[in-house]
């Protein structure tokens, strides 16, 4: 099955009040763990990557390779997609392009509006000449993303009549809008603008995408999934899962050298944390059974 755009995916979600989660690959077992996740579950999937870790995983090309042989080893006949996520210049949106992701992030939210709409419009006009999906941001989400580190005190809420302006203006076909999520885990009860959420989603009508969503209650991401957003993003929860998995097995097995002896057990606490969140966004169950 071939990697497909986010359009159909996030349409049919935002339609029928469930959201499709992102999950970060930062490395082979990752991505391992999030295909089958997908296909036991029976849910479209979308695969993001930093391009930080694009870096680490050995360029753009290569990140598209191992996807497509991981798909077809595994069979996978879910819907799976492949984003670039917080792309930070027109210049690593073109890459991603010409590599083969079909949807790309272009992170403007630090640049002042105005640059930040040319920016994205100019990266929109040729990723739709390729069929490529793109998403926007605006307001600014506190904590870390690769090396743009957003201090909680410089976080803002996204302003509707902006969100409004940059859709209009860009054709986007997604929009993240800052309303109180993070980067990271959490230091306290994360509080979500709800009442700027549904306003921005029916003003705008595209599916909302929301970021950081490690650590956000079970009834906050119903909320907000009723109130238009169709695509969630999680890192955090999976990292923290994965690395606790390991730590427990070589503490248990300190003269263990074999990398898949620890590696494994950290594939398989993410394969369990990502079906979690699947079931948990409502995702599951949505592929029909006949495409297997």
């Amino acid at each position: 099955m071939a990697l497909e755009s986010m359009k159909q995916m996030l349409s049919h979600a935002l339609e029928h009040r469930y959201a499709v989660g992102q999950f970060n690959v930062n490395n082979l077992e990752f991505t391992q763990a999030i295909l089958l996740a997908a296909q036991e579950e029976q849910s479209p999937v979308i695969l993001g990557v930093s391009e930080s870790y694009i870096s680490y995983l050995g360029g753009y090309t290569l990140v598209v390779a191992m996807v497509k042989a991981l798909m077809e080893e595994y069979e996978i006949a879910v819907p799976v997609a492949l984003h670039l996520d917080h792309g930070s210049s027109f210049e690593a949106c073109q890459k991603a392009i010409k590599a083969g992701f079909t949807s790309v992030m272009i992170d403007g939210s630090h640049h002042p509006l105005d640059e930040n709409i040319a920016m994205t419009g100019r990266v929109a006009a040729l990723a739709h000449e390729h069929g490529v999906t793109v998403e926007a941001e605006l307001g600014r989400i506190s904590g870390r993303e690769d090396d743009l580190v957003v201090e909680e005190a410089e976080a803002m809420y996204a302003i509707v009549d902006e969100c409004v302006r940059l859709v209009r203006e860009t054709s986007v076909d997604f929009l993240a809008p800052a309303l109180g999520s993070v980067h990271g885990p959490y230091k306290a009860k994360p509080k979500l603008g709800f009442e700027r959420m549904q306003e921005i989603q029916e003003r705008t009508g595209v599916p909302l995408v929301l970021h950081g969503g490690t650590g956000i209650p079970n009834a906050d991401i119903q909320k907000a999934i009723l109130l238009g957003t169709a695509k969630i993003n999680v890192n955090t929860e999976n990292q923290m899962a994965c690395t606790t998995a390991v730590r427990e097995y070589l503490n248990a097995n300190p003269s263990e050298w074999d990398p898949r002896r620890y590696l494994g057990p950290g594939r398989d606490a993410v394969r369990e944390s990502v079906k979690r969140k699947m079931r948990e966004f409502g995702s599951i169950n949505r592929v029909s059974r006949e495409n297997r």
